[in-house]
Formats: structure tokens, sequence, C-alpha cells
């Protein structure tokens, strides 16, 4: 099995920026697809960006601001956010993009205006 744990999150202003980072333990060398998702207060969890082997994916509503990335020697992906706005205050959680796949505990993002 798979463990993930995020850590990064917290306060930060508007166009600054703020990396998150997701660690997996355990059995991973079944890792290849990962994703950053999120959840806003009231809204649905929603992909933000995924990687998988080379290839990337973005939402719309953060293409250009946001990079996904991986360390693949620490087992770990990366969500650099740029330029992060208020509406993209959300916990934002990793997941083992499988059937069945494990996600992390989440981390609070808060970006203020």
């Amino acid at each position: 099995q798979v463990q993930l744990v995020e850590s990064g999150g917290g306060l930060v202003q508007a166009g600054g920026s703020l990396r998150l980072s997701c660690t997996a333990s355990g059995s991973t060398f079944s890792i290849n697809a990962m994703g950053w998702y999120r959840q806003a207060p009231g809204k649905q969890r929603e992909l933000v960006a995924s990687i998988a082997g080379g290839s990337t994916y973005y939402a719309d509503s953060v293409k250009g601001r946001f990079t996904i990335s991986r360390d693949n020697a620490k087992n770990t992906v990366f969500l650099q956010m740029n330029s992060p706005k208020a509406e993209d205050t959300a916990v934002y959680y990793c997941h083992l993009l499988v059937l069945h796949g494990p996600w992390g505990q989440g981390t609070q993002v808060t970006v203020s205006s």
C-alpha cells in the first residue's frame, strides 16, 4: 500500500507564491500518475493538476499559474502555486490516480486578498 502526506500549505497573499509537497511511502514502485485536487467550502472536490510520465494536465482555472512536478528519487510530487488568487483558497489533496488509490490528509491553503 501507498501512503501520501501533504505539506506546505498555509496563508499566502494574493500574487505571492507557495509550494505544496506530497511525499509517498510504502509500495512506491507502483506510483505513476499523481494528481492534486482541491475542495473549497461548499464546493465539490476538483482536479487541479496531474502528472503521469512526462505528461501534465492543468485545470483551466490554474493554467499558467500552477506547475506540477515530481522528484522520483524522493517519491515526492510538488505543486508550485504562483500568483494565487482568493478563489484558490481550499484544502488541497494529493491522490494516486489508480482505482481505489489513496488520498493524502489534505493541507489548507488560504489566499488573502
